[in-house]
């Protein structure tokens, strides 16, 4: 099953509209990282025949539900994900956990953990993306996000001199992280999709100053593996622009 999955995965890579220049990083799956795209190690192949800069997801899932949130499951395999990633050229790491509500205990539980785990990353010498997202089913997300803004805030003292990136949901209020988007210890804040469709992901970025977009779900909008190539292509570069548009062109800007 994951040789169908890898081919498609190696099908999106060497697309033209993916090495078209308007995609920054990759965030690669494990077993992705540790296999070959065109015969080169696919970390590699992005950064070296489309310079493409390779995270990997490094997180072995969620825990169950606790204060209104899921933390980061166990993972004894870290150390070990973290020294393949850095022999493989790759240059940092993803890990998700997810906000259900505007529960503030919940919330520092999972900024603490985020940046607990973030700092063994950096330890390492990679740079570490964090991940939490806020649920767009949530009843009260508006809340949670603030909640999570100002946990966040707080935490960047932990960093010393040393800097990370965080990857969170499109908000409701649009520019409520942009204080992120210009502190010396955050290299870039990106958007995750978190469930919204192309339209309402990319109407939701043009108006959130700073960020840019991080849409793994909404890029495979209608990539099916048995579109001929003229339309596997057509349809790639379709939603590679529309995302980078309003990654670049804001609202008011």
């Amino acid at each position: 099953m994951f040789d169908l999955v890898h081919a498609m995965r190696t099908r999106l890579i060497t697309s033209d509209a993916f090495a078209g220049g308007r995609i920054i990083g990759a965030i690669l799956f494990e077993q992705t990282m540790d296999r070959l795209v065109d015969s080169i190690p696919t970390a590699q192949y992005l950064w070296e025949r489309v310079g493409i800069v390779p995270f990997v997801k490094c997180d072995a899932g969620l825990a169950e539900r606790n204060d209104g949130v899921q933390l980061l499951a166990p993972n004894p395999g870290l150390f070990d994900l973290l020294d393949r990633a850095n022999a493989a050229g790759v240059y940092g790491t993803k890990m998700r956990s997810v906000i259900h509500e505007a529960n503030a205990a919940g919330i520092e539980a999972i900024v603490a953990q985020q940046f607990e785990v973030g700092a063994a990353i950096l330890d390492a010498g990679l740079m570490p993306i964090l991940e939490p997202e806020v649920s767009i089913e949530a009843p009260d997300k508006a809340e949670a996000e603030v909640l999570l803004a100002d946990s966040l805030h707080r935490h960047l003292d932990d960093l010393g001199e040393r800097s990370v990136m965080f990857k969170l949901t499109l908000p409701e209020q649009a520019d409520l992280y942009q204080r992120f988007t210009e502190h010396p210890r955050v290299d870039r804040v990106v958007a995750l999709s978190g469930g919204y469709d192309l339209e309402e992901s990319s109407r939701r970025l043009r108006h959130a100053v700073g960020m840019t977009a991080s849409f793994s779900r909404v890029l495979m909008t209608g990539l099916t593996a048995d579109l001929d190539h003229a339309a596997f292509e057509a349809r790639l570069g379709e939603t590679v622009a529309a995302i980078h548009d309003a990654s670049v062109n804001k609202v008011g800007a």
